[in-house]
This record gives structure tokens, C-alpha cells and sequence, in this order.
């Protein structure tokens, strides 16, 4: 007969009620399992993994808020290699903008362009719903392309200021993410993707500038020109708000 000694008892009775209370409290769980593996890094590696994963491909769709020189834009945009398409709300006004390759147009209705041009009726009537070509020389054409231009979006967007930490497990539209904070949350926080690419998903820029959820990474799209028929030329400076 075998005789088991009654410390060994004891340590076998501890190690099973042990398990047992990993098992009721989730203990046991680990919440980097059949994931990228990224939550597992450091902040400063998983923001470099998550811009290489935004640069790897040429489409994207973004919307959410920016806050800049202290106006607010509420932005849905899609944007590609060849440019993008979406809307943009400022102050209470909605407009739309197109861009293909280096040509930029504006579309809105008359009531846009009629605070615009104050008390022009005849102008905004012959504006409303038209795509309106900004001239690249005009002051809102580099305010607005770069509502439109991916590359340049993202390379501005994507960077925390401060320290760089990870700020624990969360959840964007039923994906896991891993965040990641700059200045303990002060300098923005970036939610990562845990599932498949480490894609950006939501960005709470620092200092109360905006928040951005991006979206549809890789799905194709594209952008044309819109119809002869359908454009027109403003004829003067175009608002920039």
C-alpha cells in the first residue's frame, strides 16, 4: 500500500482550489489567446506595427470629429491611392467633397452656397448641387484635399504625444484591441486592432481634438470624375468653413 504523505496532501488540495477559483473568476483566461499577438508588445512596437499595417494598403474609411484651429469637422470619408469622397459638416453647413488625382470638387447645396455668398440667390441657385472645381491656387484647396488624402491623414493622426504605454484590453465594434496611450491619455489614446492586421480602429486625439473610428481597411473602391454636365466653376475664392 502507498502512503502519501500529508504535506503532498495538503499542496494537491491547495493547487485543485486554486484552479477551481481561476476557473469561476476567469483567472485563467488569457486574453492575448488566438490573437495577432501584438497586445503582447510594447506601446513604442505596437504603434509602429499599427502605422505598417495603415501604409499596407490604399483604402480606408474614416469618420468621426477634428478639431482644427479651433473649428470642429465632422468627417465620413473614404479615401484611396487616387484620392477620396465623403462628406464634411462645419458649423451647422454639410458639403461634399471629391477628389481625383490633383483635381478637387466641392458639391453642396444652394443653401451652402447662399451663406456663403450672403445674399447672391442668383449664384448659389446656379451652384447648388453642382460639383464645383477648387482651383489649386485657392486658399480651400489645401485646407480640403487634405480632408482626402490617406497618406497624409494618417501620418499626422497616428502619432500619440508623450510617453508611450499600453492602457489594457478593450473592444471597438465587437473586435478586441489593445490600447495604447500617449502621456498616460493626455497626448491621445489608439485602439489596435487584435484580430488579423493591427489596424487602427479609434483614436482619441490629445487635448480634446477630435475622435476618428477607421474602417473598412483594403476594400476596394473608386473614385471618377464626376459628369461635364454636373460640374461648374465657382468664379471666385471659395469658403474654407
Amino acid at each position: 500500500m502507498t502512503t502519501i504523505a500529508p504535506g503532498s496532501t495538503r499542496r494537491a488540495a491547495a493547487t485543485t482550489a486554486v484552479c477551481a477559483l481561476a476557473v469561476l473568476t476567469g483567472c485563467s483566461e488569457n486574453p492575448d489567446a488566438g490573437t495577432n499577438g501584438v497586445g503582447k508588445l510594447s506601446a513604442a512596437v505596437i504603434q509602429s506595427r499599427t502605422r505598417a499595417a495603415a501604409t499596407s494598403v490604399e483604402t480606408v474609411r474614416m469618420a468621426g470629429t477634428v478639431v482644427t484651429s479651433g473649428r470642429t469637422y465632422q468627417l465620413d470619408m473614404r479615401l484611396n491611392k487616387d484620392g477620396g469622397t465623403g462628406s464634411v459638416t462645419s458649423k451647422g453647413s454639410t458639403f461634399q467633397l471629391l477628389r481625383v488625382g490633383e483635381r478637387l470638387y466641392l458639391q453642396a447645396d444652394a443653401d451652402f452656397w447662399n451663406h456663403a455668398d450672403g445674399s447672391d440667390t442668383s449664384a448659389a441657385g446656379t451652384l447648388g448641387g453642382k460639383y464645383v472645381k477648387v482651383p489649386q491656387g485657392d486658399p480651400a484647396y489645401k485646407k480640403f484635399s487634405g480632408f482626402t488624402d490617406k497618406d497624409l491623414l494618417l501620418s499626422g493622426l497616428l502619432t500619440l504625444h508623450g510617453p508611450l504605454s499600453t492602457a489594457g484590453h478593450h473592444e471597438q465594434s465587437g473586435t478586441p484591441t489593445i490600447r495604447i496611450t500617449g502621456d498616460g491619455g493626455s497626448g491621445g489614446t489608439l485602439d489596435v486592432s487584435l484580430d488579423g492586421k493591427p489596424y487602427p480602429l479609434r483614436l482619441e486625439r490629445g487635448g480634446g481634438a477630435g475622435t476618428l473610428t477607421f474602417s473598412d481597411w483594403g476594400k476596394d473602391f473608386s473614385v471618377s470624375e464626376p459628369e461635364k454636365g454636373e460640374t461648374v466653376d465657382y468664379g471666385r475664392q471659395l469658403p474654407t468653413s
